[in-house]
């Protein structure tokens, strides 16, 4: 069922902050800018392309979130994220959901040991700090809502006994876009527990695919996964860092402000039958802040959480019945959407 690979490898506000782009960071959040590019850098080493795809996934890992990443087989959702975790030693398991896949085959059991007439807790594979559930769609809904209850607590209950789960702790959940046979969508509700869905697509042009092509096939044969290459330059607790870095970077009220009017504004939107509640603008504004880091900036600009609106709304909207047989998506609509609500200016 899951692969057990592992490895031992209240928000400030200054008094008069600079919305506008150009500013340096401050020194205080410089060694977390290295620590980010070096991370980047690594995992460009296995990556080929999909930049924008890394920069979401790396904006989720520092907001303290979770990703929904769809996309076709075969695009590099497993090495990004088995990439990621190389870069902080950080250990990774994957779980293949499938329809008899039961919630403690995630979460784990209890397993009576006859020699000595007593019960012995065995972890599942949700004890780790990158956790891959590949194709989660496929499982049923119970499954799927004992591993949204660890994202969101991020403990486990085996027994009537607590456990909590090692940090960083990020989920990177998979579905395909194009086999609904035999799957079980996830509610809106339990999309709502993802910060980002993040889609990742073909690759951009010739030249990139023809990299990606000539990097997997030299002198090698098997599709096993080579992240050899990809070097450990970070600790769990440097990202633990990280994390609290981004957390204290500068948003000022006209940014709060901005957000939540986006967020307000898909409730009212023609093209929109269901809009997003308030976790929207507080998603909205925590992956604005990992951008801004991702951009080696201590402060958040509006563009930060322009660039955040998609993979931040798209999964949490639904689309009217009209536009979507008009073969509108829910990016279609937010990018026009987005268009209307004015950002703040300086």
């Amino acid at each position: 069922m899951f692969d057990d690979t592992t490895r031992d490898l209240p928000e400030p506000e200054s008094p008069d902050p600079q919305i506008g782009p150009g500013e340096t960071p401050g020194s205080a959040a410089s060694p977390a800018l290295d620590l980010v590019s070096r991370i980047r850098t690594q995992i460009g080493r296995a990556v080929v392309g999909q930049e924008d795809v890394v920069e979401q996934v790396l904006a989720a890992l520092l907001a303290g979130g979770h990703v929904l990443l769809e996309g076709v087989p075969g695009v590099g959702k497993t090495l990004l994220a088995l990439s990621l975790s190389r870069t902080f030693g950080g250990t990774f398991r994957r779980v293949q959901f499938t329809p008899d896949l039961m919630p403690s085959d995630v979460t784990g059991h209890s397993v009576y040991r006859p020699e000595t007439g007593e019960f012995r807790i065995r972890k599942g594979p949700a004890f780790t700090h990158l956790l891959l559930a590949d194709e989660i769609n496929r499982a049923p809904a119970k499954t799927q809502a004992a591993l949204l209850e660890v994202m969101q607590e991020q403990q486990v209950s085996i027994e009537g006994e607590s456990f909590q789960l090692p940090g960083p702790f990020l989920v990177i959940a998979t579905q395909n876009p194009i086999e609904h046979e035999g799957t079980y969508p996830l509610p809106e509700a339990q999309l709502d527990r993802f910060l980002l869905k993040v889609l990742i697509p073909y690759p951009s042009d010739t030249d990139t695919e023809v990299a990606i092509v000539a990097r997997v096939t030299e002198g090698r044969s098997g599709d096993r996964l080579d992240v050899g290459s990809v070097e450990q330059v970070a600790e769990p607790e440097s990202v633990l860092e990280l994390q609290k870095t981004a957390s204290a970077l500068t948003v000022d009220r006209r940014i709060l402000d901005y957000a939540v009017r986006i967020v307000r504004t898909t409730r009212e939107w023609g093209g929109l039958r269901l809009g997003t509640g308030p976790r929207g603008a507080i998603a909205l504004v925590r992956t604005a802040r990992a951008l801004a880091l991702l951009a080696e900036r201590d402060f958040v600009v509006p563009d930060d959480v322009k660039r955040a609106a998609l993979p931040v709304l798209r999964h949490r909207v639904s689309v009217s019945p009209e536009l979507e047989m008009a073969g509108q998506t829910a990016d279609d609509v937010l990018s026009q959407m987005l268009e209307d609500v004015e950002a703040p200016r300086r």
